[in-house]
Protein backbone atom coordinates (compact mmCIF):
# COMPACT_ATOMS: atom_id res chain seq x y z
CA UNK A 1 0.00 0.00 0.00
CA UNK A 2 1.46 3.30 -0.55
CA UNK A 3 1.49 5.39 2.44
CA UNK A 4 1.37 9.13 1.96
CA UNK A 5 3.48 12.03 2.96
CA UNK A 6 3.42 15.27 4.21
CA UNK A 7 3.80 18.23 1.98
CA UNK A 8 7.14 18.58 3.98
CA UNK A 9 7.67 15.15 2.85
CA UNK A 10 7.67 13.12 5.71
CA UNK A 11 5.82 10.15 6.11
CA UNK A 12 2.50 10.43 7.48
CA UNK A 13 1.73 8.03 10.29
CA UNK A 14 -1.56 6.07 9.78
CA UNK A 15 -2.85 3.63 12.67
CA UNK A 16 -3.17 0.31 11.39
CA UNK A 17 -6.97 0.25 12.07
CA UNK A 18 -7.09 2.86 9.86
CA UNK A 19 -5.08 1.44 6.95
CA UNK A 20 -7.07 -1.80 7.42
CA UNK A 21 -10.36 0.36 6.86
CA UNK A 22 -8.58 1.89 4.13
CA UNK A 23 -7.84 -1.49 2.37
CA UNK A 24 -11.21 -2.97 2.76
CA UNK A 25 -12.58 0.70 1.12
CA UNK A 26 -10.11 -0.02 -1.58
CA UNK A 27 -11.47 -3.56 -1.97
CA UNK A 28 -15.39 -2.68 -1.95
CA UNK A 29 -14.73 -0.19 -4.85
CA UNK A 30 -12.96 -2.69 -6.69
CA UNK A 31 -15.22 -5.19 -5.99
CA UNK A 32 -18.59 -6.08 -7.77
CA UNK A 33 -21.54 -7.46 -6.60
CA UNK A 34 -23.01 -8.65 -10.26
CA UNK A 35 -26.50 -9.53 -9.00
CA UNK A 36 -27.45 -8.09 -5.42
CA UNK A 37 -31.20 -8.84 -5.77
CA UNK A 38 -31.01 -12.69 -5.53
CA UNK A 39 -31.37 -15.70 -7.93
CA UNK A 40 -35.45 -14.60 -8.48
CA UNK A 41 -34.77 -11.25 -10.07
CA UNK A 42 -32.01 -12.52 -12.50
CA UNK A 43 -32.74 -11.44 -15.83
CA UNK A 44 -32.98 -14.12 -18.54
CA UNK A 45 -33.66 -14.45 -21.98
CA UNK A 46 -34.82 -17.00 -24.39
CA UNK A 47 -35.33 -17.30 -28.16
CA UNK A 48 -38.32 -19.05 -27.71
CA UNK A 49 -39.84 -21.31 -24.78
CA UNK A 50 -38.74 -24.82 -24.68
CA UNK A 51 -41.31 -27.62 -26.11
CA UNK A 52 -44.06 -28.83 -24.17
CA UNK A 53 -42.39 -32.21 -23.33
CA UNK A 54 -39.23 -30.59 -22.58
CA UNK A 55 -41.12 -27.49 -20.56
CA UNK A 56 -41.34 -29.20 -17.04
CA UNK A 57 -37.57 -29.99 -17.49
CA UNK A 58 -36.59 -26.63 -18.11
CA UNK A 59 -38.91 -25.43 -15.18
CA UNK A 60 -36.84 -27.94 -12.81
CA UNK A 61 -33.27 -26.72 -14.28
CA UNK A 62 -33.53 -23.08 -13.99
CA UNK A 63 -33.46 -22.38 -10.51
CA UNK A 64 -29.91 -24.75 -10.57
CA UNK A 65 -28.66 -22.03 -13.24
CA UNK A 66 -30.07 -19.18 -11.59
CA UNK A 67 -28.75 -20.27 -8.04
CA UNK A 68 -25.05 -20.81 -9.68
CA UNK A 69 -25.02 -17.33 -11.05
CA UNK A 70 -26.13 -15.64 -8.42
CA UNK A 71 -23.88 -18.12 -5.47
CA UNK A 72 -20.44 -17.96 -8.18
CA UNK A 73 -20.92 -13.89 -8.83
CA UNK A 74 -20.80 -14.67 -12.64
CA UNK A 75 -21.40 -11.44 -14.58
CA UNK A 76 -23.49 -13.25 -17.63
CA UNK A 77 -24.02 -17.23 -18.62
CA UNK A 78 -25.65 -18.71 -21.52
CA UNK A 79 -26.34 -22.43 -21.87
CA UNK A 80 -28.28 -24.54 -24.21
CA UNK A 81 -28.83 -28.07 -23.84
CA UNK A 82 -29.45 -31.20 -26.77
CA UNK A 83 -31.64 -34.20 -26.86
CA UNK A 84 -31.65 -37.07 -29.75
CA UNK A 85 -29.19 -34.52 -32.07
CA UNK A 86 -31.58 -31.48 -31.11
CA UNK A 87 -31.26 -27.78 -29.03
CA UNK A 88 -33.98 -28.15 -26.54
CA UNK A 89 -33.14 -25.86 -24.40
CA UNK A 90 -31.24 -22.51 -25.10
CA UNK A 91 -31.29 -19.46 -22.70
CA UNK A 92 -28.92 -16.77 -21.34
CA UNK A 93 -28.52 -15.39 -17.75
CA UNK A 94 -27.40 -12.37 -16.63
CA UNK A 95 -25.47 -9.52 -18.53
CA UNK A 96 -23.27 -9.70 -20.83
CA UNK A 97 -22.17 -5.99 -19.93
CA UNK A 98 -22.97 -5.23 -16.65
CA UNK A 99 -22.29 -1.23 -16.89
CA UNK A 100 -25.08 -1.26 -20.06
CA UNK A 101 -26.90 -3.90 -18.50
CA UNK A 102 -26.88 -5.64 -21.67
CA UNK A 103 -28.60 -8.95 -21.32
CA UNK A 104 -26.99 -12.39 -22.48
CA UNK A 105 -29.23 -13.66 -25.17
CA UNK A 106 -28.61 -17.66 -27.04
CA UNK A 107 -26.94 -15.52 -29.59
CA UNK A 108 -24.50 -13.76 -27.01
CA UNK A 109 -20.91 -14.82 -28.47
CA UNK A 110 -18.59 -16.22 -26.12
CA UNK A 111 -14.63 -17.55 -25.73
CA UNK A 112 -15.08 -21.24 -25.63
CA UNK A 113 -11.25 -21.68 -25.14
CA UNK A 114 -10.10 -25.07 -25.04
CA UNK A 115 -13.37 -26.60 -26.40
CA UNK A 116 -11.92 -25.63 -29.77
CA UNK A 117 -9.34 -28.58 -29.19
CA UNK A 118 -12.49 -31.18 -30.38
CA UNK A 119 -13.49 -29.50 -32.59
CA UNK A 120 -9.89 -28.96 -34.40
CA UNK A 121 -9.22 -32.99 -33.74
CA UNK A 122 -12.75 -33.68 -36.18
CA UNK A 123 -10.47 -31.37 -39.23
CA UNK A 124 -7.79 -33.68 -38.39
CA UNK A 125 -10.00 -37.28 -38.19
CA UNK A 126 -11.15 -35.41 -41.69
CA UNK A 127 -8.03 -35.27 -43.41
CA UNK A 128 -7.04 -38.70 -41.51
CA UNK A 129 -9.87 -40.50 -43.40
CA UNK A 130 -8.84 -39.08 -46.70
CA UNK A 131 -5.18 -40.26 -46.41
CA UNK A 132 -3.64 -36.47 -45.92
CA UNK A 133 -2.15 -37.04 -42.08
CA UNK A 134 -0.42 -40.15 -40.79
CA UNK A 135 -0.97 -39.58 -37.26
CA UNK A 136 2.33 -41.38 -36.29
CA UNK A 137 4.79 -39.50 -38.70
CA UNK A 138 6.95 -36.80 -37.75
CA UNK A 139 5.23 -33.62 -37.21
CA UNK A 140 8.31 -31.88 -39.12
CA UNK A 141 6.81 -33.96 -42.41
CA UNK A 142 4.14 -31.20 -42.18
CA UNK A 143 5.16 -28.88 -40.39
CA UNK A 144 9.38 -28.37 -41.53
CA UNK A 145 9.54 -24.83 -39.92
CA UNK A 146 9.09 -26.64 -36.62
CA UNK A 147 13.04 -27.33 -35.42
CA UNK A 148 13.75 -30.48 -34.97
CA UNK A 149 14.17 -31.93 -31.71
CA UNK A 150 16.36 -34.53 -29.38
CA UNK A 151 13.08 -36.77 -29.81
CA UNK A 152 10.42 -36.52 -32.96
CA UNK A 153 7.00 -35.39 -32.30
CA UNK A 154 3.98 -36.72 -34.11
CA UNK A 155 0.76 -35.30 -34.27
CA UNK A 156 -0.90 -37.85 -32.24
CA UNK A 157 1.49 -37.21 -29.07
CA UNK A 158 0.82 -33.75 -30.05
CA UNK A 159 -3.24 -34.37 -29.83
CA UNK A 160 -2.83 -36.14 -26.75
CA UNK A 161 -0.79 -33.65 -24.50
CA UNK A 162 2.18 -36.28 -24.65
CA UNK A 163 4.54 -34.62 -26.88
CA UNK A 164 6.52 -32.84 -23.87
CA UNK A 165 5.95 -29.35 -25.85
CA UNK A 166 5.43 -26.71 -22.95
CA UNK A 167 2.08 -24.94 -22.00
CA UNK A 168 2.34 -20.96 -21.73
CA UNK A 169 2.59 -19.49 -18.36
CA UNK A 170 0.20 -16.59 -17.08
CA UNK A 171 2.93 -14.20 -17.90
CA UNK A 172 3.57 -15.32 -20.91
CA UNK A 173 -0.60 -15.36 -22.14
CA UNK A 174 -0.05 -11.83 -21.61
CA UNK A 175 2.97 -11.35 -23.47
CA UNK A 176 1.39 -13.68 -26.70
CA UNK A 177 -1.89 -12.26 -26.81
CA UNK A 178 0.13 -8.76 -27.99
CA UNK A 179 0.80 -10.66 -31.19
CA UNK A 180 -1.23 -11.10 -34.11
CA UNK A 181 -0.98 -14.20 -36.56
CA UNK A 182 -2.87 -14.32 -40.02
CA UNK A 183 -2.73 -18.50 -39.47
CA UNK A 184 -1.78 -21.12 -37.18
CA UNK A 185 1.58 -22.06 -38.46
CA UNK A 186 2.17 -17.56 -37.50
CA UNK A 187 1.32 -18.96 -33.83
CA UNK A 188 3.80 -21.85 -33.76
CA UNK A 189 6.68 -19.46 -33.95
CA UNK A 190 6.05 -18.28 -30.07
CA UNK A 191 7.67 -21.51 -29.07
CA UNK A 192 9.20 -23.48 -31.60
CA UNK A 193 12.67 -22.78 -30.01
CA UNK A 194 11.75 -23.99 -26.84
CA UNK A 195 12.91 -27.36 -25.87
CA UNK A 196 10.40 -30.80 -25.11
CA UNK A 197 10.07 -30.95 -21.63
CA UNK A 198 10.00 -34.63 -21.52
CA UNK A 199 10.29 -37.75 -24.32
CA UNK A 200 7.41 -37.89 -26.22
CA UNK A 201 5.00 -40.79 -24.69
CA UNK A 202 6.75 -40.83 -21.27
CA UNK A 203 4.53 -38.18 -19.45
CA UNK A 204 1.44 -36.13 -19.82
CA UNK A 205 1.78 -31.97 -19.74
CA UNK A 206 -1.88 -30.11 -21.10
CA UNK A 207 -0.64 -27.90 -24.00
CA UNK A 208 -2.61 -25.05 -25.86
CA UNK A 209 1.19 -24.61 -27.58
CA UNK A 210 0.83 -28.13 -28.88
CA UNK A 211 -2.52 -27.69 -30.15
CA UNK A 212 -1.38 -24.73 -32.24
CA UNK A 213 0.80 -27.28 -33.68
CA UNK A 214 -1.75 -29.76 -34.66
CA UNK A 215 -3.54 -26.51 -35.89
CA UNK A 216 -0.49 -26.07 -38.29
CA UNK A 217 -0.78 -29.89 -39.48
CA UNK A 218 -3.74 -29.22 -40.62
CA UNK A 219 -3.30 -26.26 -42.37
CA UNK A 220 -0.38 -28.21 -44.49
CA UNK A 221 -2.44 -31.27 -45.34
CA UNK A 222 -5.48 -29.54 -45.91
CA UNK A 223 -3.32 -26.79 -48.26
CA UNK A 224 -5.27 -23.61 -46.65
CA UNK A 225 -5.63 -21.86 -43.32
CA UNK A 226 -6.89 -23.62 -40.54
CA UNK A 227 -10.06 -21.68 -40.23
CA UNK A 228 -11.27 -21.45 -44.14
CA UNK A 229 -11.14 -25.49 -43.58
CA UNK A 230 -13.01 -25.82 -40.47
CA UNK A 231 -15.72 -23.20 -41.40
CA UNK A 232 -16.22 -25.30 -44.69
CA UNK A 233 -16.15 -28.76 -43.92
CA UNK A 234 -17.36 -28.46 -40.08
CA UNK A 235 -19.00 -25.39 -39.31
CA UNK A 236 -21.24 -24.50 -41.99
CA UNK A 237 -22.45 -28.86 -42.76
CA UNK A 238 -23.34 -28.60 -38.99
CA UNK A 239 -25.05 -25.30 -39.31
CA UNK A 240 -22.70 -23.54 -36.45
CA UNK A 241 -22.67 -19.96 -37.98
CA UNK A 242 -22.24 -18.37 -34.60
CA UNK A 243 -18.59 -19.68 -34.49
CA UNK A 244 -16.06 -17.28 -35.75
CA UNK A 245 -12.36 -16.56 -35.16
CA UNK A 246 -11.84 -14.67 -31.63
CA UNK A 247 -10.27 -11.65 -33.85
CA UNK A 248 -10.58 -8.22 -31.87
CA UNK A 249 -9.92 -6.14 -35.06
CA UNK A 250 -13.28 -7.88 -36.37
CA UNK A 251 -15.22 -8.78 -33.01
CA UNK A 252 -18.98 -9.34 -34.18
CA UNK A 253 -21.53 -6.82 -32.20
CA UNK A 254 -23.36 -9.66 -30.27
CA UNK A 255 -19.88 -10.66 -28.58
CA UNK A 256 -20.05 -9.94 -24.87
CA UNK A 257 -17.92 -8.06 -22.89
CA UNK A 258 -15.10 -9.82 -20.91
CA UNK A 259 -14.19 -9.86 -17.12
CA UNK A 260 -11.42 -11.41 -14.77
CA UNK A 261 -11.84 -12.23 -10.89
CA UNK A 262 -10.86 -9.99 -9.10
CA UNK A 263 -8.56 -11.10 -6.34
CA UNK A 264 -7.27 -15.31 -6.24
CA UNK A 265 -9.25 -16.56 -9.41
CA UNK A 266 -12.11 -16.53 -7.22
CA UNK A 267 -15.33 -14.23 -8.58
CA UNK A 268 -17.09 -14.71 -4.64
CA UNK A 269 -14.10 -11.63 -3.89
CA UNK A 270 -15.54 -9.70 -6.88
CA UNK A 271 -14.74 -9.11 -10.51
CA UNK A 272 -12.93 -6.71 -12.67
CA UNK A 273 -12.87 -5.92 -16.35
CA UNK A 274 -10.52 -7.89 -18.53
CA UNK A 275 -8.36 -7.03 -21.14
CA UNK A 276 -9.46 -7.34 -24.52
CA UNK A 277 -6.69 -9.26 -26.03
CA UNK A 278 -5.17 -10.69 -29.62
CA UNK A 279 -5.61 -14.50 -29.22
CA UNK A 280 -5.20 -15.52 -32.96
CA UNK A 281 -2.08 -16.88 -32.19
CA UNK A 282 -3.51 -19.55 -30.45
CA UNK A 283 -5.53 -20.51 -33.52
CA UNK A 284 -6.17 -24.82 -33.11
CA UNK A 285 -5.86 -24.57 -29.20
CA UNK A 286 -8.51 -22.38 -28.73
CA UNK A 287 -8.81 -18.53 -30.36
CA UNK A 288 -12.94 -18.99 -31.41
CA UNK A 289 -16.28 -17.32 -30.20
CA UNK A 290 -19.14 -19.17 -29.91
CA UNK A 291 -22.52 -19.98 -28.65
CA UNK A 292 -23.54 -22.62 -26.37
CA UNK A 293 -26.39 -23.96 -28.82
CA UNK A 294 -23.36 -24.09 -31.63
CA UNK A 295 -21.32 -25.94 -29.16
CA UNK A 296 -23.99 -27.99 -28.48
CA UNK A 297 -24.94 -28.64 -32.84
CA UNK A 298 -21.17 -30.14 -33.09
CA UNK A 299 -21.52 -32.55 -29.86
CA UNK A 300 -24.72 -33.80 -30.99
CA UNK A 301 -23.10 -34.28 -34.51
CA UNK A 302 -20.67 -36.15 -32.86
CA UNK A 303 -22.75 -38.58 -31.23
CA UNK A 304 -25.38 -38.70 -34.22
CA UNK A 305 -22.09 -39.80 -36.35
CA UNK A 306 -22.37 -37.24 -38.67
CA UNK A 307 -19.02 -36.03 -40.48
CA UNK A 308 -17.09 -38.68 -38.76
CA UNK A 309 -17.07 -42.71 -39.48
CA UNK A 310 -17.35 -44.31 -36.10
CA UNK A 311 -14.07 -45.65 -36.34
CA UNK A 312 -12.65 -42.15 -36.66
CA UNK A 313 -14.79 -41.30 -33.33
CA UNK A 314 -13.65 -43.78 -31.35
CA UNK A 315 -9.67 -43.47 -32.34
CA UNK A 316 -10.80 -39.48 -31.14
CA UNK A 317 -12.29 -40.62 -27.67
CA UNK A 318 -10.40 -43.56 -26.72
CA UNK A 319 -7.61 -42.48 -23.90
CA UNK A 320 -4.23 -42.85 -24.86
CA UNK A 321 -1.96 -44.05 -22.68
CA UNK A 322 1.77 -43.47 -21.29
CA UNK A 323 4.59 -45.65 -21.75
CA UNK A 324 4.21 -47.25 -18.62
CA UNK A 325 0.61 -48.31 -19.62
CA UNK A 326 -0.79 -45.70 -17.60
CA UNK A 327 -4.01 -43.98 -18.79
CA UNK A 328 -3.87 -40.21 -19.42
CA UNK A 329 -8.00 -40.24 -19.36
CA UNK A 330 -7.35 -37.94 -22.58
CA UNK A 331 -7.86 -39.17 -25.87
CA UNK A 332 -7.56 -36.84 -29.53
CA UNK A 333 -8.97 -33.73 -28.24
CA UNK A 334 -11.71 -35.03 -26.00
CA UNK A 335 -11.23 -35.65 -21.82
CA UNK A 336 -12.54 -39.00 -21.31
CA UNK A 337 -14.46 -39.80 -18.37
CA UNK A 338 -17.00 -41.30 -16.10
CA UNK A 339 -19.81 -39.59 -14.18
CA UNK A 340 -22.29 -40.27 -11.62
CA UNK A 341 -25.27 -40.53 -13.29
CA UNK A 342 -28.36 -43.03 -14.09
CA UNK A 343 -29.15 -46.27 -11.73
CA UNK A 344 -26.21 -47.99 -12.39
CA UNK A 345 -24.38 -45.23 -10.74
CA UNK A 346 -22.01 -43.67 -13.43
CA UNK A 347 -22.05 -43.42 -17.17
CA UNK A 348 -19.34 -42.53 -19.81
CA UNK A 349 -18.40 -39.02 -20.71
CA UNK A 350 -16.71 -37.24 -23.05
CA UNK A 351 -15.73 -33.51 -23.63
CA UNK A 352 -13.86 -30.44 -22.46
CA UNK A 353 -13.20 -27.10 -20.62
CA UNK A 354 -12.24 -24.13 -21.45
CA UNK A 355 -11.07 -21.07 -19.65
CA UNK A 356 -9.71 -18.16 -21.52
CA UNK A 357 -9.32 -13.67 -20.81
CA UNK A 358 -13.12 -13.11 -20.21
CA UNK A 359 -14.80 -16.53 -20.60
CA UNK A 360 -14.99 -20.29 -19.28
CA UNK A 361 -16.95 -23.21 -20.96
CA UNK A 362 -17.91 -26.47 -19.84
CA UNK A 363 -18.89 -28.85 -22.86
CA UNK A 364 -20.41 -32.61 -21.67
CA UNK A 365 -21.73 -35.30 -24.25
CA UNK A 366 -23.77 -38.82 -22.86
CA UNK A 367 -23.59 -41.21 -25.58
CA UNK A 368 -26.02 -43.53 -24.03
CA UNK A 369 -28.89 -40.85 -23.34
CA UNK A 370 -27.97 -38.84 -26.32
CA UNK A 371 -27.49 -35.45 -23.92
CA UNK A 372 -25.27 -32.77 -25.13
CA UNK A 373 -24.68 -30.01 -22.31
CA UNK A 374 -23.04 -26.51 -22.96
CA UNK A 375 -22.62 -23.74 -20.56
CA UNK A 376 -20.63 -20.72 -21.02
CA UNK A 377 -19.63 -17.38 -18.94
CA UNK A 378 -18.20 -14.33 -19.71
CA UNK A 379 -15.76 -14.69 -16.65
CA UNK A 380 -12.56 -16.42 -16.38
CA UNK A 381 -12.02 -19.35 -14.05
CA UNK A 382 -15.70 -19.86 -12.68
CA UNK A 383 -15.47 -22.30 -10.50
CA UNK A 384 -17.94 -25.93 -10.38
CA UNK A 385 -19.20 -24.60 -13.48
CA UNK A 386 -18.82 -28.47 -15.05
CA UNK A 387 -20.90 -29.29 -11.60
CA UNK A 388 -23.44 -27.36 -13.15
CA UNK A 389 -23.27 -28.56 -16.41
CA UNK A 390 -23.67 -32.29 -14.82
CA UNK A 391 -26.92 -31.40 -12.78
CA UNK A 392 -28.38 -30.10 -16.22
CA UNK A 393 -27.65 -33.57 -17.59
CA UNK A 394 -28.91 -35.14 -15.12
CA UNK A 395 -32.51 -33.66 -14.76
CA UNK A 396 -32.57 -34.25 -18.40
CA UNK A 397 -31.49 -37.73 -18.25
CA UNK A 398 -34.67 -38.22 -15.39
CA UNK A 399 -32.29 -38.39 -12.93
CA UNK A 400 -32.73 -36.34 -9.53
CA UNK A 401 -30.33 -33.37 -9.02
CA UNK A 402 -29.23 -32.35 -5.60
CA UNK A 403 -31.22 -28.90 -5.24
CA UNK A 404 -29.94 -29.04 -1.50
CA UNK A 405 -26.17 -28.42 -1.94
CA UNK A 406 -24.59 -25.17 -2.42
CA UNK A 407 -22.03 -25.06 -5.12
CA UNK A 408 -19.88 -23.23 -3.31
CA UNK A 409 -20.18 -26.68 -1.21
CA UNK A 410 -19.77 -28.78 -3.72
CA UNK A 411 -17.47 -31.86 -3.40
CA UNK A 412 -14.96 -33.15 -6.13
CA UNK A 413 -17.19 -35.97 -6.95
CA UNK A 414 -15.86 -37.04 -10.15
CA UNK A 415 -13.28 -36.02 -12.19
CA UNK A 416 -14.23 -33.14 -14.76
CA UNK A 417 -13.20 -32.15 -18.22
CA UNK A 418 -10.01 -29.32 -16.98
CA UNK A 419 -6.45 -30.20 -17.84
CA UNK A 420 -4.44 -29.89 -14.36
CA UNK A 421 -2.94 -26.77 -14.84
CA UNK A 422 -5.89 -25.07 -14.29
Amino acid sequence: MIIPRSRSGHRLHIPPAAILILATALLAACTRVVHPDGPAALHSEADSPPAAEDADLVERARPFVRAYVVEENIPGLSLAVGVAGKVVWAEGFGWADIDARRPVTPKTLFRIGSVAMPMTATAVGLLHERGLIDLDAPVRSYVPSFPEQKWPVTTRQLMGHLAGVRHYGDDEELLYMREHCESALDGVKLFADDRLLFPPGTDYEFSSYGWTLVGAVVEAAAHEPLLAFMQREVFEPLGMEHTVLDDRARTPADTTSFYWPFADRDTSYGIEDANNPDSTCTQGAAALLSTPSDVVRFGAAMLGGRLLRAGTLDLLRTPLALRSGESTGYGLGWFVRSVPLGPEGTTPAFGHGGISAGGTTSFLTLPKYGIVVAVTTNVSYAENLPSLSLRLAQIFAGVEADARRSFREEPARWDDFRPRSW
